[in-house]
């Protein structure tokens, strides 16, 4: 069980990192993440991470895939946590 909080921490810790990071880049006109990196990290179990750097960096707040889909997938990761907890 702890190996499963350890993991959400560093794959919350690594959305958040890389969305802070792609947000800088998007400043300096340097090389970007690809949405898909960002997309699949919150998928992988980042979703939290990638929503929190969404607000309070405010970046991918107008992508219909970020918007939308974070914003999902975080409800969903939030219901199977609940479930696997409840058991």
């Amino acid at each position: 069980m702890l190996q499963i909080w350890i993991y959400l921490a560093f794959i919350n810790a690594t959305a958040y990192a890389l969305m802070s990071f792609d947000k800088a880049q998007a400043r300096r006109g340097g090389r970007r993440i690809a949405e898909r990196t960002l997309l699949t990290t919150a998928a992988a179990g980042g979703s939290l991470g990638a929503w929190i750097a969404m607000r309070s960096r405010r970046h991918k707040t107008k992508h219909a895939a970020f918007a939308a889909g974070i914003p999902l997938m975080l409800a969903i990761h939030i219901g199977i946590l609940a479930y696997w907890l409840s058991r």
